[in-house]
């Protein structure tokens, strides 16, 4: 790194609390954090191992600060590859308003977003798609979006990456080499293994690209649209599985006009709940509005759960499927009939039996008296149908490398083609060297200064 500056910030989340981690990073970092510490017995932390751990106060003005413990970390083990200071203090939002005060008026500056994990980045800690990782296991909010950050974070991802990117090197090395022998016409890479070799990285970057629609799911949610008719009872159901009154919920027809969306976790897997506008006929322009935009979200839903009400006649619900079921296509539908306490035996025998060959999968709850929710929960899971995740899985989760393996996977389909075709090998070199540099874009072997700005400016400070 040519910035080799000493950066300083607050690790842990803004607020009161036990307590709170002070950051600083670059050499000479640990000379400055001497210069505001005090040891009872007057060691120096410039004299320090390395992983050890000192007691002692922080001293402004003379007096005591707080009473700290700081942690010493020296280049290159440490997780920027530079000296790291770690201060625990206690969680008073001024002492670590002070302390953080005090540090930069001794020369720390303030780190930017993701400044220390670019630093760790930039000397060679990580490659750029583990750097990426570490953003996403702060954010993981389930086990399955842990576990796939954990997996890239230790280099699953990038292993992978590699050993194609080697491959490829490999191919264009005996190529070029042919050019430099053009007048001799000698052939040094063999077409049938050329082609063969290809073909097995095609599928392998076609594995990862593809891969993307899962991870994505695991990552941001999985979509799941909450559409029926107005007082079906879905605002009672979005509100009941959120355990908060998060929708309005009204007997007067229409009361939900707009789309609601909130996040579930269930058995680790996480889900995105929209409710939307009831689906009926009315004049109303902005309830059609609404309306419209309940057919937008089953599109872009992946489960469907139509909450129909249990009392509402067969023909009737009948006829409401000739609008629904074109528009679900062949995404995964739940038919919930609500409002089961008020229905009898005979009625909910008959209502087992509708529609049965078009939507196989149905429950009966009651929303109102919370019966059957936790059984909605486990056909959720079923119908998410989410593959166990173990760390030996390679699964892309980032909108970045998806973007990345797709344009990789076009240059690596034209070698195919140019083998199949006979082309020279110069065009053949050129489209093998482009899938070179788009697998290198995603673990930053190839980067520009704006993309590490764009991926580090998303990060906390202090990480």
């Amino acid at each position: 790194m040519e910035d080799n500056n000493i950066i300083a910030a607050i690790s842990t989340p803004a607020g009161i609390g036990g307590i709170a981690i002070i950051r600083l990073s670059g050499k000479g970092c640990i000379e400055l954090a001497d210069s505001v510490f005090k040891s009872p017995k007057g060691d120096r932390l410039a004299d320090a191992k390395a992983y050890t751990i000192h007691f002692g106060s922080i001293i402004k003005d003379g007096a005591v600060l707080d009473d700290v413990l700081i942690s010493v970390f020296r280049s290159p083990h440490s997780f920027t590859g530079e000296d790291i200071v770690e201060i625990s203090c206690h969680g008073s939002v001024y002492i670590q308003q002070n302390i953080l005060q005090l540090l930069i008026l001794k020369g720390a500056s303030l780190a930017q977003p993701g400044e220390f994990t670019q630093r760790a980045f930039l000397n060679g800690k990580m490659d750029l798609s583990q750097a990426e990782s570490v953003a996403d296991l702060i954010a993981s909010s389930s086990a399955a979006t842990h576990r796939l950050a954990m997996n890239q974070m230790r280099g699953g991802f990038s292993s992978k990456l590699i050993e194609l990117r080697t491959e490829l090197l490999n191919f264009t090395s005996l190529i070029e080499l042919e050019l430099d022998f053009s007048e001799e016409d000698v052939e040094f890479a063999n077409r049938d293994h050329l082609k063969e070799a290809a073909t097995q990285i095609e599928s392998h970057i076609k594995k990862l690209s593809d891969s993307f629609s899962l991870g994505n799911a695991v990552k941001t949610g999985i979509p799941v649209a909450i559409i029926g008719e107005t007082n079906a009872g879905k605002s009672t159901l979005l509100n009941l599985l959120l355990h908060e009154e998060k929708a309005i919920v009204s007997d007067i027809h229409g009361t939900t006009r707009d789309v609601i969306e909130d996040t579930i976790n269930i058995q680790g897997l996480t889900f995105r709940l929209i409710d939307t506008a009831g689906i009926r006929d009315t004049s109303d322009e902005i309830e059609s509005i609404g309306i419209e935009r309940t057919f937008m979200k089953i599109e872009q839903a992946d489960i469907v759960l139509w909450i129909a009400d249990a009392e509402t006649s067969n023909e009737h619900i009948e006829g409401l499927a000739t609008k629904i079921l074109p528009a679900v296509g062949d995404k995964k539908l739940i038919l919930v009939f609500n409002k089961v306490d008020v229905i009898s035996a005979e009625r909910k025998a008959d209502k087992e039996k509708l529609l049965v060959d078009e939507i196989p999968d149905r429950i009966f709850i009651s929303a109102k008296y919370e019966q059957g929710t936790g059984m909605l929960e486990d056909l959720l899971i079923e119908a998410a149908n989410i593959p166990e995740i173990s760390e030996q899985d390679v699964i892309v989760t980032n909108v970045r490398h998806y973007e990345a393996l797709q344009k990789a996977l076009i240059a690596i389909q034209r070698v195919s083609e140019g083998l199949d075709l006979k082309i020279s090998g110069d065009f053949l070199s050129q489209d093998i060297r482009e899938c070179m540099y788009y697998l290198g874009e995603i673990t930053g072997q190839i980067s520009t200064d704006e993309v590490l700005g764009n991926i580090f400016s998303r990060f906390c400070i202090g990480k």
